[in-house]
């Protein structure tokens, strides 16, 4: 992962956050915060879902599929091998299923997105001790 390539899908996340350390972050940090930032725009949307304020739903499920797809350009495929495959088809996956929330306005889905980013970056966080700077 480039430190450009997350930066540059971290810009969507810090439009409507304030963002510190983006500058001194190791690649790890950038990963974990775009994680951090597309589980904080699902749950907005969520509650823009529940009170049916639909433009602001629209508007963060868009962010949430933007850091997403950050995090997709951020996969090295060649170094990562199998894992970084999988990985791309399962960010893949919850933009579709983020997308399709946002269809039919169905909290479910917005939960098992989050679910599964959930999962994704415990495993993140677990290796945060051996990542490299």
């Amino acid at each position: 992962m480039s430190r450009a390539s997350a930066k540059a899908a971290l810009s969507q996340y810090s439009k409507n956050a304030v963002v510190t350390g983006i500058e001194s972050a190791n690649p790890h940090r950038l990963i974990q915060m775009l994680m951090e930032g597309a589980l904080d725009k699902i749950a907005s949307a969520r509650g823009h879902m529940q009170r049916n304020t639909v433009s602001d739903k629209c508007q963060k499920i868009g962010c949430a599929i933007a850091i997403i797809k950050g995090l997709r350009m951020s996969l090295d495929q060649e170094k990562g091998g199998e894992i970084a495959i999988n990985l791309d088809d399962l960010y893949d996956y919850m933009e579709r299923r983020l997308l399709e929330a946002n269809r039919v306005n169905d909290v479910g889905l917005l939960d098992e997105v989050t679910n599964l980013l959930r999962e994704i970056k415990e495993a993140w966080d677990a290796i945060a001790g051996h990542a490299t700077a």
